[in-house]
């Protein structure tokens, strides 16, 4: 187990980075982070260029979530370094609107003036909430919901935009719909992200790159080079996610022996 003894130093990308070096949103190097005896992330380096956007997996308890959070500024217990911009947003799973404000006034949370307003209400038309403005958040379905919350984050204009399995909590139609709707969105502002996910082919439809974390390590990093429309059903999708799955060390032909099984017993 490595101690942590030094802080996370985050710093912005510019300072980060020499003449003669690529031009990257994340630079991260040497990322430790202990949770008592439990060493959960072991020096993770990643890095993420503008406008590329990858997915990360892994198991439950793998430390996904944790190196979101570091990224994000949310936790200062880790060691190591990790230059971000300075503009980011977190989009989680729980769309965490303020039920006693209006969707657009939770839109533009911490900002004011009539520039803001503007702003929010832009962001909510380009995720098809216009007209929802003055609506309470407990009128929302949950698909419109996490549109309020993909709203909140680019009104900040992010260079950085970190989704922690925003999806998961979706039925399978409203997440496909979704889907379409971030390829649109991340098309035309053009930040960085980080999709943390459990839905292996949530990560092959939507990411330029996929990382598997594992023990605390990234132990895979695939780039996703297949056209677009990405279709589950296209031997190159099929392959890739046999490829992710094993990374994830799941066995496709041992799970479904199992599956088969138990349909038969059942």
């Amino acid at each position: 187990m490595t101690t942590a003894t030094e802080p996370t130093v985050l710093l912005p990308q510019r300072e980060r980075e020499g003449a003669d070096e690529p031009a990257l949103s994340v630079r991260v190097r040497g990322l430790h982070r202990s949770f008592g005896n439990r060493e959960v992330l072991q020096g993770i380096d990643l890095s993420i260029r503008p406008g590329e956007f990858v997915a990360l997996l892994g198991r439950s308890g793998s430390g996904k979530s944790t190196l979101l959070r570091i990224l994000a500024g949310l936790d200062k217990g880790a060691s190591g370094s990790a230059a971000v911009p300075s503009r980011r947003a977190v989009v989680f799973q729980d769309p965490r609107l303020l039920p006693w404000a209006s969707v657009l006034d939770n839109i533009v949370l911490g900002q004011r003036g009539k520039a803001a307003g503007e702003r929010g209400r832009q962001a909510l038309s380009e995720v098809g909430l216009a007209g929802h403005e003055q609506d309470w958040p407990k009128t929302l379905s949950g698909g419109e919901a996490q549109r309020a919350a993909l709203a909140r984050g680019l009104v900040r204009e992010p260079q950085l935009l970190l989704l922690d399995e925003p999806f998961g909590a979706l039925d399978a139609l409203t997440r496909i719909k979704m889907h379409a709707l971030v390829q649109q969105l991340v098309s035309k502002h053009q930040p960085a992200v980080l999709l943390v996910t459990h839905d292996v082919d949530e990560a092959v439809v939507l990411a330029d790159r996929v990382l598997v974390l594992t023990d605390g390590v990234i132990s895979l990093d695939v780039p996703v080079d297949l056209p677009s429309p990405r279709l589950r059903g296209d031997a190159r999708f099929v392959a890739l996610r046999s490829r992710l799955l094993r990374g994830l060390g799941v066995d496709e032909e041992a799970e479904g022996a199992h599956e088969t099984v138990a349909a038969r017993t059942a």
